[in-house]
């Protein structure tokens, strides 16, 4: 999948997540190629799951 996809994909669910969870912010959410653990390990302290919790919920949106 290119790059521009993946990003206007991820903008779509950053979108969703922003509004299913009030809390959450741009920078909660920036995404970094290869940096995907260190992305879902803030969204598990901001909303208090654990990491399968959080993968499930960026799945689903």
């Amino acid at each position: 999948m290119n790059e521009q996809r993946i990003e206007g994909n991820w903008n779509e669910k950053k979108g969703k997540l922003k509004q299913e969870y009030g809390q959450l912010t741009d920078d909660d959410l920036v995404y970094n190629e290869g940096k995907e653990d260190e992305l879902f390990g803030k969204l598990q302290k901001k909303l208090g799951k654990t990491k399968d919790e959080v993968k499930k919920i960026v799945h689903d949106i």
